[in-house]
């Protein structure tokens, strides 16, 4: 007895597994679509985070040098704003070049441009209020582009 191949499917179902494999590839492939698409976004949003962290260690930085040099931020010495494309010169004072420092360390990890500012306004009771503002445009949509960290401590 001679045993004959037959088609397991009927003659108008020929072809039918490749386009089933094709449209599963597409599925796929808008899958992976979407997935790269979140990736960037995380990216993004990771890098925005990273720069709001730093603008907060930048505030604690200042914070801590005043407390150090409490007599002058108490006078008022270290109430200034800096900006990280210009940032002022060192050699005239404990205060002068702690806020030299400070400026560029904001240049360094938020950007030296004239978007990244530095506020400092201290009363005379210790109490001091620390404003960081950068460009934050990296966040991308939903973010805005100038962000601003506020840090409010007692000295």
């Amino acid at each position: 007895m001679e045993r004959v191949n037959k088609p397991i499917y009927g003659p108008n179902q020929r072809g039918v597994g490749l386009i089933e494999v094709l449209i599963a590839v597409l599925v796929l492939s808008i899958g992976f679509l979407g997935i790269a698409a979140l990736q960037a976004k995380s990216l993004s949003t990771n890098n925005s985070a990273m720069a709001r962290s730093m603008a907060v260690v930048a505030s604690y930085s200042i914070l801590d040098a005043m407390r150090a040099d409490r007599a002058n931020a108490l006078a008022g010495t270290y109430n200034q704003t800096v900006t990280a494309d210009a940032c002022p010169a060192t050699g005239s004072g404990l205060a002068t070049d702690q806020l030299s420092v400070w400026c560029a360390q904001l240049a360094n990890t938020l950007g030296a441009n004239d978007t990244t500012t530095g506020v400092v306004s201290c009363s005379n009771t210790g109490d001091c209020t620390i404003t960081i503002q950068f460009d934050d445009s990296r966040a991308g949509t939903g973010g805005s582009a100038t962000q601003q960290v506020i840090t409010r401590a007692m000295l």
